[in-house]
């Protein structure tokens, strides 16, 4: 063998090597649990056994304790970003009974694992592609169930042969801004690091409501009033508030510097009321 013949060989290798690295398989953790818990340890551990070389990511932890609301909103926004084919672990809530199984669920050339409590309604807002109750069998907790389930997932086994089809699943419905004669009344769903303060108000609904007319943005109260949208946080003096459309298209308000929820003692399921300014009812 010549020496072009070993770089060529050695060329595709390369390439094959990094093909591989670059399609690994990929299982995302959102739990509940803190960072001084051990079992996110037994988690990770089971499924390095279970299935080596998996690609394991942490993509949220210390979600208040039952509340699949706030997991909801974190893993909407979050598991298109990943690779298709990915596994979602939810160990938010993850106690089973009769009327709340363990399930397995496919949407959107994903997969979703988790219990039957209406998170996956909230995460998909639609009817999932494929959901199956998984067969407990001789596993005597969730860990070890939701373990066994990503693994058998990774290893290209189908939903069919980790349990029964389930039918209808638990529905919640997420909480929606509402309209009523030029008025939009919203609510904050979601808090982040920085005490920005995010609602349920979208877009498309502000756009078709306000634009090209002036308006009040009001923060649980007429105290606290915004009268314009801004594009980042610096585009306001340090101290001071503003309201901006974020990356998922949602109304925030903030405080350049500071943390408004902190500040107006705001928290999920505060007021956020959008109304037309003074000169505008006027000119109706």
């Amino acid at each position: 063998m010549n020496i072009i013949t070993c770089k060529i060989n050695l060329f595709f290798y390369r390439r094959l090597s990094l093909s591989k690295v670059f399609h690994m398989a990929v299982i995302t953790l959102t739990t509940e649990w803190k960072p001084f818990d051990f079992y996110s340890g037994i988690l990770k551990g089971k499924l390095c056994t279970l299935c080596p070389g998996v690609l394991i990511i942490e993509n949220a932890s210390g979600i208040p304790a039952f509340n699949i609301s706030h997991a909801s909103f974190i893993i909407r926004n979050t598991y298109n970003h990943y690779p298709p084919g990915s596994v979602h672990i939810i160990c938010v809530h993850t106690e089973g009974n009769k009327e709340r199984k363990h399930l397995a669920v496919r949407a959107d050339d994903h997969f979703f694992i988790g219990t039957d409590n209406g998170i996956f309604n909230l995460i998909l807002n639609r009817e999932p592609d494929e959901v199956v109750i998984l067969d407990r069998k001789e596993y005597e907790n969730e860990t070890d169930l939701f373990a066994y389930a990503a693994a058998e997932l990774i290893k290209g086994k189908s939903l069919k042969d980790l349990g029964e089809p389930a039918g209808k699943i638990i529905e919640k419905l997420p909480h929606r801004a509402t309209l009523e004669k030029d008025v939009i009344t919203g609510s904050i769903i979601f808090i982040d690091s920085y005490g920005n303060s995010i609602s349920n108000i979208t877009r498309e609904l502000f756009n078709r409501v306000f634009e090209g007319r002036k308006y009040r943005i009001l923060i649980q109260s007429n105290a606290n009033c915004i009268t314009k949208l801004s594009s980042g946080y610096s585009d306001e003096p340090v101290g001071e508030m503003l309201a901006r459309f974020n990356s998922l298209d949602l109304l925030e308000v903030a405080i350049n510097g500071a943390d408004i929820s902190e500040l107006l003692n705001l928290s999920v399921g505060s007021v956020i009321r959008i109304e037309l300014a003074k000169e505008e009812k006027i000119l109706q």
